[in-house]
């Protein structure tokens, strides 16, 4: 009982950071550093620290036949899920990401159903199918631009790629967590993805002027990023794992959008529109009938 309290209050703690770190990383973007750039500063800083945090468990080796998982996990949790949602966020803007990204409670009852050969039943496929509407309308008619969106439906459609990559990774990590410690884990994971990561992030990166960069704009931004949404969220979620299921700790990002939404609204980075509001009911009464109990 104790260990899953503490899992929910991981999951919790992750989604309280992520929700602010979707107008926190935007303001960074592009002034001060790109977002692929921003993606290898991530995976630099955080492969640092878990390391270093190995240092204070167990050593363990990971066997040979978990390696092609482990592959994939940190192909799709540190390279196609970081990418596609930095990128979206440079092109869209911080309310569209944090109601869109809340489709992946969904998509990752869709690939437990696959995976794990678990029941889609009525109420839930009706789920799936309002929260993909509530994600189109989103893509689709918010095609405006700004000064600081400037691709918003291109934005969107990154977003749901990010979605996908998460909740797969999600359902495909739980394995490897519960044999192995999180941090000795995820040390390797976050390995992996600087290779994977650095020929497409390598030339953002070095055009960051480092030497230049303001404290409170820039610095302290990047270094909430790479300890916060980073180094904390993955060590949280991989624990909330351990105890709870890939739905459960996926449907910690239902909290995202009202996080998100209420912080960039607070520092004037975004607005809500008629569109919006409308997209998010329809993602949410989605997300309500896919984690429902239900006999239907």
């Amino acid at each position: 009982m104790k260990n899953t309290t503490l899992g929910f209050l991981a999951a919790l703690g992750a989604t309280l950071i992520y929700g602010l770190n979707h107008t926190v990383a935007k303001n960074v973007m592009p002034t001060y550093i790109s977002p692929f750039g921003f993606i290898l500063l991530r995976v630099l800083g955080a492969t640092i620290l878990f390391w270093v945090a190995s240092i204070f468990v167990k050593p363990q080796s990971i066997e040979k036949k978990d390696w092609p998982r482990l592959l994939a996990c940190s192909f799709l949790g540190m390279v196609i899920n970081m990418l596609s949602f930095f990128k979206g966020l440079e092109l869209s803007t911080p309310v569209n990401s944090s109601v869109i990204i809340t489709i992946s409670p969904i998509i990752v009852f869709i690939f437990s159903a696959i995976l794990l050969k678990e029941k889609i039943k009525l109420v839930r496929s009706l789920g799936i199918l309002f929260g993909f509407i509530g994600a189109i309308i989103l893509v689709i008619y918010t095609a405006k631009t700004g000064l600081n969106a400037p691709n918003i439906p291109l934005g969107n459609i990154l977003f749901i790629v990010n979605s996908f990559a998460y909740g797969l990774y999600l359902v495909l990590v739980k394995p490897l967590i519960q044999k192995y410690n999180v941090v000795n884990l995820l040390k390797w994971l976050f390995l992996l993805a600087i290779f994977m990561n650095f020929p497409i992030t390598i030339n953002e990166f070095t055009n960051v002027n480092w030497m230049n960069l303001p404290i409170k704009e820039a610095i302290i931004p990047m270094f909430f990023v790479v300890v916060g949404t980073t180094f904390c969220t993955y060590l949280f979620n991989a624990y909330a794992l351990r105890t709870l299921s890939p739905s459960t700790v996926s449907s910690f990002i239902y909290l995202q959008p009202i996080v998100g939404i209420v912080y960039a609204l607070l520092t004037k980075s975004d607005s809500l529109s008629m569109v919006s509001i409308l997209g998010m009911v329809l993602i949410f009464i989605g997300i309500y009938l896919v984690t429902k109990k239900q006999y239907v």
